[in-house]
């Protein structure tokens, strides 16, 4: 028979619930109802399908769908009903002596339309607003609790790299060498899904790629793409044998009890070309400087301008971060239980940096029919600057 555990302590729990409560009073709601899997996960320490309404005053209300008996084990949450249906929301709530809400916040940055007019339809007398910008805030600071589950996840981030240069053959696929790298991840207890907000938008594991295929550019919101095992999927590893004195970028996420670490490596067989070393070695230089210029109140806007500035003195500007029209404008991105969390280090964003905050910081040279070079890591914000959660080494490996 299966046994179900819990993992995110109470305590926990019941802070990230208080505060929030805090933050709906302030922004006039009268209750918030959440569905989004990573919100829904964040404050109830499971991921059972179900509604979680949280009244700006009270006890917050956990109605499962499926799987009850086992939600019951994983949340610690006091109230915890079996519901069959989206319909017997306002029932269940006047039952158990819940007012109906004037205005109910729901995260309509991610909820789809036709969900959204069936909550109207259900909460007919209510006012729908969006309260997607408020939980993200909140989830943007981590506690010490979520710092420490992201330190671990940092830890077999290293362990995935320090085993690539066993598995690294040239005339190898970048598809076979990926499933070996991912499968040890996996016995490492990778989660496998990686959770991501923006629409349209899917990963899985990471990337793997090698030399001309690793500037193939790609619909995601990232500055590789890869050529990928075909249209279907239009990013990643793909069937390119691996070669010689050509950079293999291992760009992979690992995803331990449902938080991330962020992790970008350089490999090659034999020697890189000069040129690709001193990219490389400038990307260090960029990342050096923002590690020291990433402190608290500090705007994330004004750190992504204080690296594409850092990355064009060492004669980079034309390919960092991409190249072409369509080359992203951010640097970096926050992470906790999804790849893109607050804060963005991008153009404009006004979002000032607080202790506690994580940021996967990516600076990167992109060389079309040559490569990728550059280095990711994932940072706490703290008070003299970003610490790096990984230590192996940054330099390129060469096998």
């Amino acid at each position: 028979m299966a046994t179900y555990t819990r993992g995110v302590p109470e305590e926990e729990l019941k802070h990230r619930l208080d505060t929030f409560q805090s933050v709906l009073g302030k922004a006039g709601m009268d209750a918030a109802l959440i569905v989004q899997k990573s919100d829904f996960f964040y404050f109830t320490g499971t991921a059972q399908q179900g509604w979680l309404y949280v009244p700006k005053e009270g006890r917050p209300l956990l109605m499962i769908f499926k799987e009850f008996d086992r939600a019951k084990i994983e949340s610690p949450l006091e109230r915890i009903v079996s519901l069959a249906g989206i319909r017997k929301i306002p029932g269940i709530l006047d039952k158990l002596g819940y007012p109906m809400p004037g205005i109910l916040g729901m995260e309509l940055d991610v909820l789809p339309a036709n969900l959204y007019f069936q909550y109207k339809s259900i909460f007919k007398t209510a006012e729908i607003k969006d309260v997607s910008t408020q939980v993200r805030m909140l989830r943007a600071v981590k506690s010490e609790y979520e710092i420490g589950m992201i330190r671990r996840a940092a830890r077999f981030s290293d362990k995935l790299a320090a085993k690539v240069p066993e598995l690294l053959e040239a005339g190898k696929t970048e598809l076979t060498l990926a499933g070996e790298i991912e499968a040890y991840a996996r016995s490492m207890g990778h989660q496998g899904i990686v959770r991501m907000r923006l629409w349209g938008s899917e990963l899985f594991y990471g990337h793997l790629l090698s030399g001309a295929s690793a500037a193939v550019p790609s619909y995601l919101s990232s500055p590789t793409g890869g050529s990928g095992p075909s249209p279907a999927t239009g990013q990643g590893a793909g069937h390119r044998k691996i070669g010689k004195n050509e950079p293999v970028l291992v760009d992979y996420v690992f995803a331990l009890d449902g938080y991330l670490s962020d992790h970008a490596r350089i490999f090659s067989i034999g020697p890189l070309p000069d040129e690709l070393l001193r990219a490389h070695a400038a990307m260090l230089e960029v990342q050096e400087i923002a590690k020291g210029e990433g402190v608290p109140g500090v705007p994330a806007g004004d750190l992504y301008e204080t690296m594409v500035a850092a990355a064009a003195e060492r004669g980079y500007a034309d390919h960092f971060m991409g190249v072409g029209e369509r080359r992203i404008r951010f640097t970096g991105h926050g992470i906790g239980l999804e790849l893109d969390e607050f804060p963005f280090i991008a153009k404009g964003q006004q979002l000032a940096l607080e202790t506690g905050m994580i940021i996967a910081l990516e600076p990167k040279v992109i060389l079309p029919g040559k490569g990728v070079v550059g280095i990711e890591n994932t940072l706490v914000v703290t008070e003299s600057g970003l610490e790096s959660l990984t230590s192996i080494r940054e330099d390129v490996v060469v096998v």
